[in-house]
């Protein structure tokens, strides 16, 4: 019974975490286009937030680590990024609102990389049906796309500010009800980084990072392309829920994938596929096949964001999991997208959108040959 509660509430909490995502990223960019910041402004702002990606969820992991606070610390960055975003009432301004998404992202940074580390030590050994829990924030995604979408078509852009602080406030209330984490034993207190140079482990993370930043045209410019090209914010949410619903069916069928297929083979496969969702998006500008291409997310996300999961938890050990999964955040969704959307904003700019994604399908592909040789050393190192 208390395993069955903790799954739902480790549900609970995705569904919250992505609902707040599914305004921010469609839309929160759009709101800084809307009140007149450049392209390399917009893309300062979103390569702010995931600066502080790469450093403090790794801060805070070490800390949950070490002295077993996994709970409060989840509970306090919680709190704090939710009074944090209530400063972006008050200003419309570049500089101030650069000012306020450090320190909100200071907080916000390690939230996903504790729910992920929460979720593996309860699934156990039925870690393989990861999906099955992930699903949720897709759901919550994929609604709130659709809201929001609505929403500030009728209300205005700034309704957007509204809903994420209104999100914020609900997840932190819901915090509060994640379950404690089991005492780690004392000898694994010390703080030990010495895993983290295993080639495969180094090969994997700058593949990685090649992917994650192939997806920053995507994240940071995507609906701001389609609404240049002459699509409404309604459109903008239906291609975004598109592929969040591609995503919701491939978690659901997670625990048969890796049943039969490696998360590294799983990785090779998903690179592969999202350098044919960004050669398409290049290709093409009618709406009809932007559309079917977005149904490729199942692949360029969903099958690499669980794989990237569970690979990285095989190869870290035991009491560094928070650790192990918060490098994993930060390197990949940090430094991969801080870098991805630094050079988006400039080529956005001084090239346009079809350049940016000609650019993230070479990006991805040459990821997906690194990742080839490390799964092709761990695979020799365990035959």
């Amino acid at each position: 019974m208390t395993h069955n509660k903790n799954k739902l509430n480790i549900s609970v909490q995705y569904f919250i975490y992505f609902s707040i995502l599914g305004v921010f990223l469609p839309y929160f960019n759009l709101y800084c286009h809307k009140i007149g910041f450049s392209g390399f402004e917009i893309g300062a702002i979103a390569s702010l937030k995931t600066f502080s990606t790469i450093i403090f969820p790794l801060v805070w992991g070490f800390f949950a680590d070490k002295f077993s606070i996994r709970k409060k610390i989840f509970v306090l960055v919680n709190l704090m990024s939710s009074l944090l975003w209530g400063g972006f009432f008050f200003s419309s301004s570049f500089y101030p609102m650069m000012i306020i998404m450090f320190f909100y992202s200071l907080f916000h940074a390690p939230i996903v990389s504790f729910l992920e580390t929460f979720t593996v030590e309860i699934l156990g050994k039925d870690k393989n049906n990861y999906g099955k829990i992930r699903l949720w924030g897709s759901i919550g995604f994929v609604l709130s796309v659709f809201a929001a979408g609505y929403v500030s078509d009728k209300a205005g852009i700034i309704s957007v500010v509204y809903m994420i602080f209104a999100g914020s406030l609900i997840h932190f209330l819901l915090s509060l009800k994640i379950p404690e984490k089991e005492k780690i034993s004392q000898e694994l207190k010390t703080f030990d980084i010495s895993f983290l140079f295993r080639p495969q482990i180094l090969l994997f993370l700058l593949a990685s990072i090649l992917m994650l930043g192939s997806h920053s045209p995507y994240y940071a410019f995507f609906s701001i392309y389609l609404s240049d090209i002459g699509l409404q914010n309604t459109f903008i949410g239906i291609s975004w829920a598109i592929a969040v619903f591609a995503e919701i069916v491939m978690m659901h069928q997670s625990g048969l994938i890796f049943k039969k297929i490696s998360p590294g083979k799983v990785l090779v496969f998903s690179m592969f596929a999202a350098s044919l969702r960004w050669f398409v998006l290049f290709y093409s500008e009618s709406s009809f096949i932007i559309l079917l291409s977005q149904v490729l997310h199942c692949f360029s996300y969903a099958t690499f964001h669980m794989a990237s999961i569970l690979y990285i938890d095989e190869l870290t050990p035991e009491g560094r999991k928070t650790t192990g999964q918060a490098l994993n955040n930060a390197l990949t969704y940090g430094l991969g997208l801080m870098a991805g959307n630094l050079l988006s904003g400039y080529f956005y700019d001084s090239a346009g959108g079809k350049a940016l994604f000609l650019g993230a399908f070479l990006t991805s592909f040459t990821g997906a040959f690194i990742m080839l040789f490390s799964i092709n050393i761990k695979q020799g190192q365990t035959s």
